[in-house]
């Protein structure tokens, strides 16, 4: 009799255990939060412009329910899509970042390490910092890319407007522009101009990269 209850006590507990387990709550990532405010830009920027979606999308190859949906933050872009964008839209990368605390003091020269804008490309493993004053129209903008252990632009190539040159800090990074490519470590530098087809990526499987990255756009018009 005493075994039998053992048994009932025994089997009771795993049913408990199962409902504690189901109860634990589920953490949502942080990252669609991104999403929705670069969405948000976006649709600012276009509309800023008088632009509709439809002559976005002419202009982009990207179908207008794929621009709704970064638009509406349903949707998690990846660099060559938000360069792409950007470049439509007139503007350099930079004006996709929410702008960040202003430091009076600072008169729009200064940028402090508290203050940096964020662009953080969740699925790729890609984040972008803003080094450069956020909110500004300037055509010369400074980033500190940070790529997780296998983040990557994609398989694709992409092109904007204007040059981009960087210099590697951390880890390595593959770096493909028109049919070749390069492997930089840390001191590697590069320069191009960003009409060239390219893409890059961190080959590492257990190290980030880091690299200070430029970018340059023409005036617009």
């Amino acid at each position: 009799m005493s075994g039998g209850k053992r048994m009932r006590k025994g089997a009771a507990a795993k049913p408990a255990t199962a409902r504690r387990a189901a109860k634990k709550p589920v953490m949502e990532p942080a990252e669609p939060a991104m999403d929705l405010a670069v969405g948000r830009r976006i649709r600012d920027l276009r509309r800023a412009k008088q632009m509709s979606l439809e002559l976005v999308a002419a202009r982009t190859d990207l179908s207008i329910g794929f621009i709704s949906q970064i638009e509406r933050g349903l949707s998690s872009p990846s660099l060559r899509v938000l360069a792409t964008l950007a470049d439509v839209l007139g503007v350099g990368i930079a004006a996709l970042f929410g702008a960040a605390p202003k430091d009076e003091s600072a008169g729009g020269v200064v940028t402090r390490e508290v203050q940096r804008a964020e662009l953080k490309l969740w699925r790729t493993g890609i984040s972008k910092q803003l080094l450069s004053p956020a909110g500004s129209e300037s055509r010369l903008n400074l980033f500190l890319v940070h790529l997780d252990p296998g983040g990557n632009t994609g398989d694709e190539f992409y092109t904007h407007d204007g040059e981009e040159a960087g210099l590697v800090l951390q880890g390595e990074m593959t770096l493909t522009v028109d049919t070749e490519t390069w492997t930089l470590k840390q001191g590697d530098s590069f320069r191009f101009a960003s009409r060239r087809p390219h893409r890059f990526s961190n080959p590492a499987r257990d190290a980030k990269a880091v690299v200070l990255w430029v970018n340059c756009v023409t005036a617009a018009g």
